[in-house]
């Protein structure tokens, strides 16, 4: 692979030795996880197919253990922002491996976590931060300390917006909650309320805490109006909230900018990243104010919220280069103008929603679509409650090339 390539398909898909692996994970992975075909009358799996078995990746390609080679238009859930194998990451961590692998949480740092929080505080605006592995930990990092900051319990989130499945980020999901939030009810609280995304609460002094997407992936690449996330910030200053924007999936260039509340002119308290951070490695950050971090005082010799891999040094030497290789090539800027053609070039499908390279379509079988692609050697996924738009969130790095010869399957595709 050269990370450019176009498909190339030597088995059906998926292949025999994808669905080999697929039946050895199913006797052993909890069967809520992988969704894969029913193999007896018995059997748990529902879905209508197996799912590839990832072998390889560089670039917006992926291999899988069948030598079929796909064209990634998922980034991977987005994390690949930098491409898949991005050589500089690659280099980063192999330098690092040699050096140091594990620091001591909030006991001991390293030198990478100084230098990760100083360039994250550069990009953002946001002078402090506590590092984690994935959103979720963001997110719960974020609720915590918009708690401690405020003094309130309440949270208001919004109806289709997604924050991660761990118990505090679950709470205040508004996706799907029927199938999310339901089962785990009893144990969830009662302190978050919903509003339409989108549309401008009247009072929030009951709530500490305003947790949003600026634009909601997996809800369905839905764009706010115009002027609502300045509206919200103000709503919040008003009534004396904390504002928390989770971009943890549209961070880091994903919608033509750095992030995208600079492009609507809004400051945050807080800021919840994670995804292209680590070009591949699992590290997220919640970020804020000097103001709002400093009311959780001073370390007393035991933190009150810490992990053990806080600010590994893996992560973040792997973080930085990411984060360097985005500067360097201009990636944002990039973004934006690509993802101005593409979605120019999308809506002879249907109507386009997102900015960037974050960008869904609206499709009458959005689902269907997606699996005749992958036969078809495209990665791509639904959104939306009802998997009615199909999601184009390939990586930053994603040829001309690679995305014309998709906008040619998706035309098959289509017609059936």
């Amino acid at each position: 692979m050269t990370g450019a390539d176009l498909p190339l398909l030597v088995t059906p898909i998926p292949g025999p030795a994808s669905r080999s692996w697929i039946d050895r994970l199913a006797a052993r992975e909890c069967p809520a996880i992988t969704a894969r075909r029913a193999r007896r009358a018995d059997a748990l799996g529902v879905a209508d197919t197996d799912p590839i078995v990832w072998a390889a990746a560089l670039g917006s390609n992926v291999e899988d253990v069948d030598g079929n080679r796909f064209v990634d238009l998922t980034a991977g859930f987005g994390v690949a922002g930098v491409g898949h194998r991005n050589a500089s990451v690659v280099e980063a961590g192999k330098a690092q491996m040699e050096r140091l692998l594990h620091a001591m949480g909030d006991a001991f740092p390293d030198t990478g976590r100084v230098l990760l929080l100083e360039k994250l505080a550069a990009l953002t605006g946001m002078s402090h931060g506590i590092l984690g592995s994935s959103g979720s930990d963001a997110v719960e990092a974020a609720l915590k300390t918009a708690r401690i900051a405020s003094g309130r319990d309440g949270v208001l989130s919004f109806e289709g917006g997604y924050h991660g499945l761990t118990y505090g980020a679950l709470a205040a999901i508004g996706y799907r909650a029927e199938a999310f939030r339901a089962p785990f009810a009893g144990q969830l609280g009662d302190h978050v309320r919903w509003a339409p995304f989108g549309e401008l609460p009247e009072d929030l002094s009951d709530v500490g805490a305003v947790l949003v997407e600026p634009i909601q992936g997996r809800g369905g690449i839905r764009v706010p109006p115009a002027d609502w996330l300045a509206a919200l910030r103000e709503r919040c200053d008003r009534d004396g909230a904390l504002l928390i924007v989770d971009e943890c999936y549209t961070g880091f260039g994903r919608t033509g900018a750095w992030f995208a509340y600079q492009e609507e002119g809004v400051i945050p308290d807080l800021l919840c990243v994670g995804k292209a951070l680590g070009g591949g490695f699992p590290i997220s950050a919640c970020l804020g104010t000097a103001e709002v971090m400093a009311a959780w005082g001073a370390s007393a010799g035991e933190a009150l919220h810490t992990q053990t891999f806080l600010g590994n040094p893996l992560g973040c030497a792997m973080a930085l280069a990411s984060l360097e290789y985005m500067e360097r090539r201009a990636l944002p800027a990039r973004a934006s103008q690509v993802g101005s053609w593409l979605a120019g070039e999308l809506a002879r499908f249907g109507e386009v929603r997102g900015r960037g390279l974050m960008l869904g379509v609206e499709l009458p079988d959005a689902l269907g679509v997606s699996r005749a692609l992958m036969e078809r050697g495209y990665i791509i996924l639904p959104a939306g409650p009802a998997a009615e738009v199909l999601a184009v969130i390939p990586p930053l790095t994603i040829s001309q090339h690679q995305l014309v010869g998709f906008l040619d399957a998706l035309s098959d595709a289509v017609r059936g």
